[in-house]
């Protein structure tokens, strides 16, 4: 302990990089609501009665249950905030640090995307189906993998077991990961606002940064009470308050709101294959920051057009979320397409200034 209370820290370093810490607490949540859930659940057919009967039989179940959706929600929200101080002070030149958060980020959409499934609303059926199809692309062996994944023929109680068992798993890869993030962190040194070495101001992390981060996650847990025990289905879809029925399809099938920028992408691409690699490229692209960088001032403070460039992406981020909630109808689809050129288009430009 005494290596990480001592740990030379950048004095300059400001309220942005709490968000490291404060996605540490938040898995933790996580990890511990999910664990004392997983006594409730059983993969079967029945779980949406089961999860209703949890929420309404089990003392305090409602409140895990929510505490575990909503701290997704806000695990995402405080993720895209971590990415986004990154490319503000262009912290992809540290590869290393940079590449096993990409592999985080990931590892928690899969956990994230399995979790969605379990409680067998309507949503989670129909948004397994289409998810998971999309595995059949790849040559030869594509539509097997479906049908293993799927544990038969069609998405039901052998693909319920299979999802609970990776989404029991996978946090704790995930952890694994945030353990090696914060090895290489450590390793290379934090960065600062100014992008610049500053070796002979720095001071111990222990205890002007551990309060300063106490200060935020006491916010950010009053923040997710508040939504938990308020606002609880504020971001929940309307259709998975429905029981699953493989006879019924629902008008419009979306993933949850974390995942609708590279669904938009997925959509604005009318073939198949090509609309699968462009949604894995719209999260492997961001390992050609540090490849492309022309610029090796790490930090946007010397450069005016990077913050309008950065701030320009935040908007076509937002456009491209609201435009994968969307039906798959015009204009809708041409203005996915327009924004998904301009979406690959920032990663190219933004490494030049």
């Amino acid at each position: 302990m005494n290596s990480v209370f001592n740990l030379p820290t950048p004095s300059t370093i400001n309220y942005a990089w709490n968000f490291g810490s404060l996605l540490g607490i938040s898995l933790t949540v996580q990890i511990f609501t999910g664990f004392f859930l997983s006594f409730h659940y059983s993969a079967e057919v029945l779980v949406f009665d089961k999860i209703l009967n949890m929420c309404n039989e089990i003392s305090y179940g409602w409140m895990l249950r929510f505490l575990h959706s909503t701290g997704a929600s806000m695990f995402f929200i405080l993720c895209y905030l971590h990415i986004g101080k990154a490319l503000v002070y262009k912290s992809y030149f540290y590869v290393k640090v940079w590449a096993s958060g990409l592999m985080i980020l990931l590892l928690i959409m899969g956990t994230a995307f399995l979790g969605y499934v379990l409680p067998w609303g309507q949503m989670s059926l129909w948004g397994a189906t289409v998810i998971t199809n999309l595995i059949s692309v790849i040559p030869y062996f594509g539509k097997d993998m479906v049908e293993w994944l799927w544990g038969g023929f069609n998405v039901g109680t052998f693909t319920l077991n299979r999802f609970y068992s990776l989404h029991f798993i996978l946090p704790f890869l995930v952890a694994l990961m945030v353990v090696i993030h914060i090895v290489f962190l450590h390793s290379s040194g934090s960065s600062n606002p100014m992008g610049l070495p500053l070796n002979i101001d720095k001071i111990s992390f222990f205890n002007y940064f551990v309060i300063k981060d106490m200060v935020t996650v006491v916010i950010m847990m009053a923040v997710l009470f508040f939504f938990s025990l308020y606002k609880p289905y504020l971001l929940m879809d309307h259709e998975n308050f429905i029981t699953a029925n493989p006879m019924l399809t629902p008008p419009h099938i979306q993933p949850e709101w974390y995942f609708l920028f590279a669904y938009a992408i997925l959509r604005s691409i009318p073939n198949k294959m090509g609309g699968v690699v462009m949604l894995l490229l719209s999260l492997f692209i961001i390992l050609l920051l540090p490849i492309i960088s022309l610029n090796s001032v790490k930090s946007t403070r010397f450069s005016p057009h990077s913050i309008i460039i950065f701030w320009f992406h935040v908007g076509t981020f937002i456009i491209l979320t609201w435009l994968g909630s969307m039906p798959v109808d015009s204009p809708f689809v041409e203005l996915s397409k327009f924004y998904t050129v301009i979406y690959f288009c920032f990663y190219l430009i933004y490494p030049l200034f």
